[in-house]
């Protein structure tokens, strides 16, 4: 009798993955599918890292890494983190891993106990929740909608608090909405928890050079939450190095240590080479990556320009990262090409059926009213996209 455990059968399956392997499904099938489903920039890595790794293979980078990592990338960590957030860490502190979802992973399998509580402020990266039930906690959300531009206030803050809150998680720029919080909002939230000083934070700050002029803080920089706070980051996204796999986190050095345990009993050191390539990456001028920001902010225009002459669509204008995140419940309780559309994950089956337009339900992020639509592609593509959406909905 094959009996799966029941910690695999508590786990959902990742919303934006499925919806990428189903487009990917049709693709096969022959179907001219567009994918903005994905979180993932349609930039190739630039060239000086990947020189970088060229070099690393020619020097015969082959062997297994320090499970924390090399120790002159976490130097150059402390490097990028005194430079860019303002945040003082020393190599001790800091933990390399397989992608910042490792990273987080680590964070929770080491502070969480079963019954603990995980504050997810909505709308949230679908792999937070998931993470949370892993590590046998309960995670609670706290709403918010596009009319608060996705953001939460400290008077919701508190109310969430119960005694059995152990953790929070802050995202921003933020997957979904690309919602950016400012030092005030953040300074403001940080009130609250200066209360409950046996709540930790993670701070998932991977988007934060793919930001259009509100600018990136880090909630460690808040000389009261540095202690309690984990900040993790990574160089998937602003360097176009999804598959290298490189995430990292700074925090206090007794957490530090938990996860490096931790790690050294699941996967051990993070890829060689990627290591060596980061460090040429953290260690060049954030300008050096300035194209792809341009570009997606010029896309990001685009998009919002052309989803707002959509009737239907409710919009905001997102700060950050490379998401649009609308508000489509006006389509809730209509039937459009013989579907009847209840909620956000019929509208999305129905722009993958009828439009092939690959998009992510909202309900997966704790935002039930909206959809995802990643705008790491083609202008080409997006316009494409958007104009087939507006067909069928016309």
């Amino acid at each position: 009798m094959k009996q799966l455990s029941d910690r695999i059968n508590s786990l959902p399956t990742s919303a934006t993955l499925a919806m990428a392997a189903k487009a990917r499904e049709l693709k096969e099938q022959g179907k001219d599918i567009i994918s903005l489903s994905l979180g993932e920039p349609d930039f190739n890595t630039p060239e000086f890292i990947k020189d970088a790794a060229i070099q690393a293979i020619n020097d015969n980078y082959n062997s297994y890494s320090p499970v924390n990592g090399y120790l002159d990338l976490r130097e150059a960590i402390c490097k990028k983190f005194k430079r860019d957030n303002n945040l003082s860490y020393n190599p001790n502190q800091i933990v390399v891993s397989t992608g910042a979802k490792q990273s987080i992973a680590n964070v929770a399998q080491v502070l969480l106990n079963p019954g603990d509580e995980v504050l997810l402020p909505a709308p949230y990266w679908v792999s937070y929740s998931a993470i949370s039930i892993l590590s046998e906690a309960t995670y609670v959300e706290i709403p918010s909608s596009i009319d608060t531009d996705f953001k939460i206030t400290p008077e919701q803050l508190e109310a969430a608090i119960t005694p059995k809150t152990k953790m929070i998680f802050f995202n921003s720029p933020n997957n979904p909405s690309g919602t950016v919080y400012t030092e005030a909002e953040y300074r403001a939230l940080a009130k609250v928890l200066e209360k409950y000083p046996n709540i930790y934070i993670l701070s998932d700050e991977i988007y934060e050079h793919i930001n259009y002029g509100a600018g990136n803080f880090s909630f460690a920089a808040i000389e009261s939450m540095y202690d309690r706070t984990i900040t993790v980051n990574g160089v998937a996204k602003a360097f176009a190095m999804t598959g290298w796999r490189i995430g990292y986190i700074g925090a206090p050095e007794w957490i530090a240590k938990a996860c490096n345990k931790m790690q050294g009993q699941i996967t051990s050191g993070a890829n060689c080479i990627a290591q060596r390539a980061t460090i040429t990456a953290l260690e060049a001028p954030v300008t050096k990556i300035g194209y792809m920001v341009e570009e997606f902010h010029k896309r990001r225009d685009i998009v919002l320009d052309l989803l707002g002459k959509i009737k239907g669509f409710k919009l905001n204008i997102p700060e950050g990262a490379f998401y649009v995140f609308p508000d489509i419940s006006a389509f809730f309780g209509k039937t459009i090409k013989g579907q009847k559309i209840e909620n956000a994950s019929d509208f999305s089956m129905l722009l993958l059926e009828h439009a092939n337009v690959a998009t992510v339900t909202g309900e997966a992020f704790g935002a039930p009213d909206c959809i995802r639509m990643s705008y790491a592609a083609s202008e080409e593509q997006l316009r494409e996209a958007i104009e087939r959406i507006r067909k069928v909905l016309a």
